[in-house]
């Protein structure tokens, strides 16, 4: 069981949102204007966006760490298409850009290994359960 994240309410501010992770810097969660928030920081679907994004970009750069390949870095840019959200649908398209890798055999391998990142797993194949607790 990891230590849990906790979320709290910033004070004096509409929906803005403190989250503590285990002593490390504070993040910070709020919504767009458009929904009554101030737009200070990036918002859950962002974040969700953003933990499949860390997680592939990670998930290369260990797997060919570990190859000893010549990866100097990864961009990943994930776009959102929630238009379909309401119906069950959330689409997200990756661009992973790999630099310092020219083999097109190595760029190909280290493609399909990002599809395996946990957090890909999580979002595709798992099922999560939620338990909320009132206190």
């Amino acid at each position: 069981m990891h230590i849990p994240i906790t979320v709290i309410s910033e004070r004096n501010r509409v929906f803005r949102q403190r989250v503590d992770v285990d002593g490390l810097e504070a993040l910070y969660a709020d919504v767009p204007p458009i929904v009554g928030g101030e737009g200070s920081a990036p918002d859950p679907h962002d974040y969700f966006d953003i933990a499949l994004g860390t997680c592939k970009a990670i998930t290369v750069q260990m797997y060919a760490k570990r190859k000893a390949w010549p990866l100097e870095g990864v961009t990943v840019t994930v776009q959102r298409d929630d238009s379909q959200e309401k119906k069950g649908v959330y689409k997200l398209t990756v661009v992973l850009a790999l630099h310092g890798i020219d083999d097109p055999d190595q760029r190909a391998r280290l493609e399909e290994i990002s599809h395996r990142c946990p957090i890909q797993r999580l979002m595709t194949v798992s099922t999560v359960e939620i338990a909320t607790l009132l206190v």
